[in-house]
């Protein structure tokens, strides 16, 4: 008897808005797709221009809480199952992801997460023999999770191994825990404002953090809120504005911004009154930087090139925002554990001591140099400060000093080195409105 057409179920509502997270889930863990890719730009799930800017932000927010907590849901359907995964059914996987997550995290009502997961397999050729496992994983999940994941030690389960075994020798078991535990909040945004801190404040419903630095929760697109159209501000981690100041009173210097895109340091830096040179190799993320300096009305000139072939200057000030391993990033950016293993941050190393050698021979005597990092790991900044002083005697270290810039108690090194934690910054009440991005940052004089 010949077998039946293949026939999907029709859609229901909020269908669409699961297919597009199950499938930005598999890209990210089966295809090593960025998920910054895959939400903006060019390169972005087709289908999400396709929905309403509500169903976008609980894509957004359903997606971030899968990779956030992906170790806990992969137990939790492990312990559902007698013989683990069928290796033949790849939207299997990412639709019980997403239906657990909604589940046991999120609050969205079970029937519904259940529901649009089992019709995401029914909707799959390869896979809709499995809708009933489907229904049968998600509602024993709802009825157990908490019994399922008794005794079990969920940061670990959170964290790959090989990054937390870092943390804890780096900063010690218990800040290398704490590390690893704010990853699983989604942070709140951080804006850079160009003026009255204050008014934007009470603006955006925000707060002031001790750098200066305006924190919300936003509530719909981030281009719909109030000063971003009129360029009022522009969005910037916390821990990420802080290099660029670093450098001091910049009016009426040449300052070099290498490797510079999305460009925040960059506006920084202009609004200071530098005459600012951007360079970064990719043309593309050059192409944000100008749209977001036009928006904000500053200037600076930009090149699309390699930094460490780059000839100008030399300048008065090199800021070199070195391409690393992010994580740091992981709260904004929680796909980055998944992508990227221990031998990326030894293949970005030899790159970032080749861009230091370049950020001192583009600086003048007597100028400033900073190197910043997005990145946990010692290999990509404290070790790379010691190796160019090792290496060149014609830089020697600028210690930053904690009274330099308010709300860094705790953030600088004796070294005189700014290393900032997720960790930091917690705020019971709220945990969202704590935290910053794990940031290095050292200062140099060029002699």
């Amino acid at each position: 008897m010949p077998r039946p057409a293949f026939s999907p179920p029709a859609q229901a509502p909020g269908f669409a808005a699961r297919r597009a997270a199950a499938e930005i889930v598999e890209g990210v863990l089966h295809r090593g797709r960025s998920l910054d890719e895959q939400l903006d730009g060019a390169s972005a799930h087709q289908g999400l221009g396709l929905l309403s800017d509500r169903d976008r932000a609980l894509v957004r927010r359903i997606v971030g809480t899968t990779l956030r907590r992906l170790g806990t849901l992969r137990h939790l359907i492990a312990a559902c199952l007698d013989r683990g995964l069928p290796p033949d059914a790849a939207r299997l996987e990412s639709a019980l992801l997403v239906g657990a997550a909604q589940i046991h995290v999120l609050d969205i009502p079970d029937h519904a997460a259940v529901d649009l997961s089992v019709r995401l397999v029914q909707a799959d050729r390869r896979s809709a023999r499995y809708a009933g496992l489907v229904n049968a994983v998600l509602r024993r999940i709802a009825r157990s999770g908490a019994e399922l994941l008794e005794g079990r030690d969920t940061v670990a389960l959170d964290t790959p191994s090989w990054l937390l075994d870092r943390w804890v020798a780096s900063y010690g078991e218990e800040a290398g825990r704490a590390i690893a535990a704010a990853h699983a909040i989604e942070p709140a945004l951080d804006v850079t404002v160009k003026a009255d801190p204050e008014g934007w404040a009470a603006r955006l419903r925000g707060k002031i953090l001790p750098t200066g630095t305006v924190r919300l929760v936003p509530h719909g697109p981030v281009s719909a809120l109030p000063g971003f159209p009129e360029g009022g501000w522009w969005v910037q981690d916390a821990a990420a504005a802080i290099p660029a100041r670093l450098l001091g009173d910049v009016a009426g210097k040449a300052v070099a911004d290498l490797c510079a895109a999305p460009g925040g340091k960059t506006l920084q830096l202009a609004l200071a009154g530098a005459e600012v040179t951007a360079v970064d190799r990719s043309e593309g993320r050059l192409g944000r930087l100008r749209d977001n300096l036009r928006r904000v009305a500053l200037d600076a000139q930009s090149f699309a090139a390699d930094v460490t072939g780059f000839e100008a200057g030399p300048f008065d000030a090199v800021l070199l925002d070195a391409p690393c391993s992010s994580t740091g990033t992981i709260r904004r950016h929680p796909d980055i554990p998944w992508r990227k293993s221990a031998a990326d941050i030894g293949t970005l190393a030899g790159l970032q001591a080749s861009l230091l050698d370049r950020a001192v021979a583009l600086t003048k005597p007597g100028g400033t140099i900073v190197y910043c990092t997005c990145s946990l790991e010692p290999e990509e900044g404290e070790a790379q400060i010691a190796a160019l002083l090792a290496r060149d005697d014609r830089v020697v270290r600028k210690p930053v000093d904690p009274a330099e810039l308010p709300g860094l108690d705790g953030m600088v090194t004796p070294a005189g080195e700014l290393r900032t934690l997720p960790s930091l910054w917690a705020d019971s009440e709220e945990p969202r409105m704590g935290g910053l991005d794990g940031f290095f940052a050292a200062r140099l004089s060029r002699l």
